[in-house]
C-alpha cells in the first residue's frame, strides 16, 4: 500500500496510509501516515466501534488538509484496550491448534465454493 501511495502522490493525488507497521511504512517515505497502535488488520479501530473508525477516518483527512511537509506522521490517541493483544496476536499454542486449522480449513473450502461460483 505504501508503495501505491507513493506512485499517486508521484501522480499529483493526495494520499494518508492508515496503518499498524510504524517502521515499514515510514521507511518507504509516504507523504503522509497515521500511525494506529492497533493488531495488524484493523487499521481504522475496533469492528462496529462506529465512534472510533469515524474519528480515524477524519484524523486522517484532517492531514489531507494540513500536513504540507513530505513524510508527515501522526498518531491516533486510541488504545485497543487490553495491551494483552500484544502477547496473544497471531499465538499459536496447543490449545488453539486445532480450532486454528479448523477455521483455516472453512476458509479454504469457502474459498473453493466462492470460486467454483
Amino acid at each position: 500500500m505504501s508503495l501505491v501511495a507513493r506512485a499517486l502522490e508521484a501522480a499529483g493525488i493526495a494520499t494518508v496510509v492508515i496503518g499498524s507497521a510504524r517502521d515499514i511504512v515510514e521507511h518507504c517515505g509516504v507523504a503522509r501516515f497515521l500511525f494506529v497502535d492497533f493488531p495488524l488488520g484493523n487499521p481504522c479501530g475496533k469492528p462496529y466501534d462506529r465512534g472510533m473508525q469515524q474519528a480515524i477516518a477524519g484524523m486522517a483527512l484532517d492531514m489531507l488538509e494540513r500536513c504540507t511537509g513530505p513524510r508527515s506522521t501522526w498518531q491516533a490517541p486510541f488504545e485497543w484496550g487490553d495491551e494483552a493483544w500484544r502477547t496473544r496476536y497471531m499465538q499459536v499454542s496447543e490449545e488453539n491448534r486445532a480450532a486454528l486449522a479448523a477455521a483455516g480449513e472453512e476458509r479454504r473450502r469457502q474459498q473453493a465454493e466462492d470460486k467454483a461460483d
